[in-house]
């Protein structure tokens, strides 16, 4: 921890002194013009409202060099696992992109984000509690992109080389025409990486006290193209239409090899050694049609979007296996899989905001219905399937999973604030659902339909220009995602298998929130979290084999939260500073005991981060930043066995006549993070390590042209304030 925070305390020493020379430069410079911009006004680069927390990055040095995931992982309050889980104060999130819902979750969302540059950022919003406009399943991320409609053309090329365990090149593009009503926009990337993973486990089945470690090194390279195009025209001063397309595409292949041991009660058992390749093609493709009506005099807005989302994910895997046994015979079996994943979505979406006459409130109303249709076909190959010696003997050698719903919603919030001190916002959000999920050939099948009331409520109170408190109140469901309900056996590269739960259960939760805001620049905050059943990750025994899937879990989880945040700026706002730490418990007696688990009954942790930048050093147009976070991943029946500390520190160079920048990253150089977890389980008990490769040092060159300034999409003054709606 010190090794990190010292160069830290470095960077903020140089900015007092960069501070104190730019004084004198500038009295030298009256009489003659100064290259470049000094900006001496601008937003902070986190901002703590209500209901969210805005994390400005539009003219922040973080971007440079980053890919949109880059950039959510140094988000105040946001952290993500090793399974690529993104959260939200220890809670699961929907990803929104402009305000429209991202159809991906987990790995897919990943690669979606890693497609859009960190430079067409404007901000990120990290919403912990959403009104009921939002399609809520715990809290809420909106990325926020750049809108230029200056007249002409625009925009910038970026290229970025990478070095970490391996080298990694990134690239990408971004233009812009506004003429008159039209503005047309097209961003491209393509990324080639190479990335390396080293993993340890330790598979504990209490049963004969059976224990399998491994030890593998995962190398994995993929190539990602992708491009997106905006267009939108102005039919007069109230009415706007548009079209939004977007396609990503990613093609990997990784090589997996490991080591693994087997002991009953202490002794010796089987040794194996095995290898797979994995070769991989997937597609997104999103469409978004959209209609907005602003009368700005009369704050009323209707939104309609119509849109499809498709995305193809194919994967062909061969496994190489020789097995050693205890007299030191040597078997060999061979096992090949593939899997074509394929999702569409249609969804139509109606968003109305409107003043109530002369009472000074707000009403929103809206609704949205989508149908989902996905297909997960299944195959295995190989001899050893029908060898009676193979642990792959009997396995299903094919079979088609299939997923259909239709999820429809109604919402309403009243937003109106009284004696011109409490802000008010009520809202009501009603969701229902008609699923089928079921296999072709194992003819299993489930079809459920239910209706959900989530009830929300918030309350500000400011007391003068320097003091207010603020609490809300919701009630959320998170559903699983559709390939966690199919059921179908698959072999992993670390020696167990894995299938999803034809039965799992939506997770509802209730949560309350109290904030207390002071000078607007402090922040205190208590959370607490109450949930009376989930479903996690958990491994169990079948066949002799243990196998992860998501399992349902009764049970009372109780989660407090106290946080602490300030932002401010210093040296004529040159220098800002956002620094966040947090007591985090959570109470699993009940959970624990009702599910047999044996895990932890209290956990106790810290968290937090700290975000660093400078604005023009020395007056030359050089910018720097640095991030730091402390996270540990407690979730459900699994805990976190360390506590990791990430870092990135970066210096950026702008030459503002040429309109070129030059950037320099560096990752994570003092300590490498890594994954230590161990998930309970009534059987036994899973623990995996592992390395991770997001470490290294990254250069950047950015050239510009056109007129780069950029606006906010515009809101009604609920929306920008009390947190109303979006």
């Amino acid at each position: 921890m010190k090794i990190i925070l010292f160069p830290i305390a470095v960077l903020m020493g140089t900015c007092t002194f960069a501070q104190t020379k730019a004084v004198k430069d500038t009295v030298k410079a009256e009489a003659k013009e100064i290259e470049g911009v000094t900006l001496v006004a601008r937003k902070p680069t986190v901002e703590s409202k209500v209901d969210r927390t805005v994390f400005n990055v539009s003219n922040s040095s973080i971007v440079a060099g980053n890919t949109t995931w880059d950039v959510l992982r140094m988000t105040p309050l946001v952290s993500i696992n090793n399974n690529d889980d993104v959260k939200a104060e220890g809670q699961n999130v929907t990803v929104y992109i402009n305000d429209r819902k991202s159809v991906f979750t987990g790995k897919e969302l990943k690669e979606y984000l890693k497609t859009i540059p960190a430079d067409n950022l404007m901000k990120i919003e990290v919403i912990t509690s959403p009104s009921s406009r939002y399609e809520t399943s715990g809290s809420v991320i909106n990325i926020v992109l750049k809108k230029r409609d200056d007249e002409g053309m625009k925009g910038s090329i970026s290229l970025n080389n990478r070095q970490s365990t391996k080298n990694s090149q990134y690239t990408n593009f971004n233009l812009n025409y506004h003429k008159k009503k039209f503005t047309q926009t097209f961003i491209g990337s393509y990324n080639s990486g190479n990335y390396v993973q080293k993993t340890e486990t330790w598979d504990n089945r209490f049963e004969n006290n059976k224990l399998t470690q491994f030890s593998l090194e995962n190398i994995m390279r993929n190539e990602s193209p992708s491009l997106s195009s905006t267009s939108e025209f102005a039919i007069n001063d109230k009415n706007n239409i548009g079209f939004v397309l977007e396609y990503s595409q990613n093609r990997n292949l990784s090589l997996a090899e490991s080591d693994g041991r087997i002991s009953l009660n202490g002794n010796p058992g089987d040794s194996f050694h095995q290898m797979q390749n994995t070769w991989g093609f997937s597609r997104n493709l999103g469409t978004n049609a959209f209609y907005k009506y602003y009368d700005k005099e009369k704050n009323k807005i209707l939104d309609i979007n119509l849109g499809t989302n498709y995305s193809s994910n194919n994967n062909d895997n061969l496994i190489d296996k020789e097995i050693t046994d205890k007299q030191g015979v040597k078997t060999a079996q061979q096992l090949g899989f593939i899997s074509t994943n394929e999702m569409r979505n249609y969804y139509l979406k109606i968003d109305y905001t409107q003043p109530l006459g002369k009472s000074g409130g707000t009403i929103e109303v809206g609704g949205k219905t989508e149908l989902n249709n996905h297909v997960i076909p299944n195959n295995l190959y190989g001899s050893s399937i029908n060898d009676p010696n193979s642990e792959y003997f009997n396995l299903s050698k094919n079979d088609r999973f299939h997923y259909k719903d239709n999820l429809s919603s109604l919402y309403a919030n009243y937003s109106k604030t009284f004696f011109k001190k409490l802000e008010t916002r009520i809202g009501i959000r009603y969701e229902y659902i008609d699923f089928k999920v079921g296999q072709d050939v194992a003819g299993t099948e489930r079809k459920e339909s239910y209706g959900t009331f989530l009830p929300n409520l918030l309350l500000k109170y400011t007391f003068s220009d320097k003091y207010d408190v603020s609490f809300t109140y919701n009630r959320s469901i998170w559903r699983p995602w559709y390939s966690e309900f199919n059921p179908f056996l698959m072999p992993e590269i670390n020696g167990t298998y894995s299938r999803g739960n034809l039965y799992l259960n939506p997770n509802p939760n209730d949560r309350l929130y109290l904030k207390f805001g002071i000078l607007k620049k402090y922040f205190i905050s208590a959370r607490y979290m109450h949930t009376n059943q989930d479903y996690w990750t958990t491994y169990v025994t079948e066949n002799g084999r243990t196998v992860s899937l998501p399992g349902n879990f009764d049970g009372k989880v109780e989660k407090y939260y106290l946080f602490a945040n300030t932002n401010q700026n210093f040296l004529k706002n040159k220098l800002n500073v956002n620094v966040g730490f947090g007591w985090y418990y959570i109470n699993n007696k009940d959970f624990n005991e009702k599910n047999k688990l044996g895990g932890k009954n209290y956990i106790s942790y810290w968290g937090g981060s700290a975000n660093l930048s400078y604005t023009n050093l020395f007056n030359k147009n050089i910018n720097l930043s640095a991030w730091m976070e402390i996270a540990n991943q407690n979730n459900g029946n699994s805990y976190a066995n360390n506590t990791n500390v990430f870092h990135n520190i970066s210096v950026t160079k702008i030459f503002p006549k040429t309109q070129m920048e030059l950037s320099m990253q560096l990752m994570n150089i003092f300590k490498r993070p890594s994954g230590d977890n161990t998930t309970y389980s009534p059987d036994g008990t899973f623990r995996e390590y592992s390395k991770w490769d997001w470490y290294g040092v990254a250069l950047t060159f950015v050239k510009r042209f056109g007129n780069q300034k950029v606006k906010e999409n515009t809101k009604t003054d609920v929306e920008k304030n009390a947190g109303g709606g979006k």
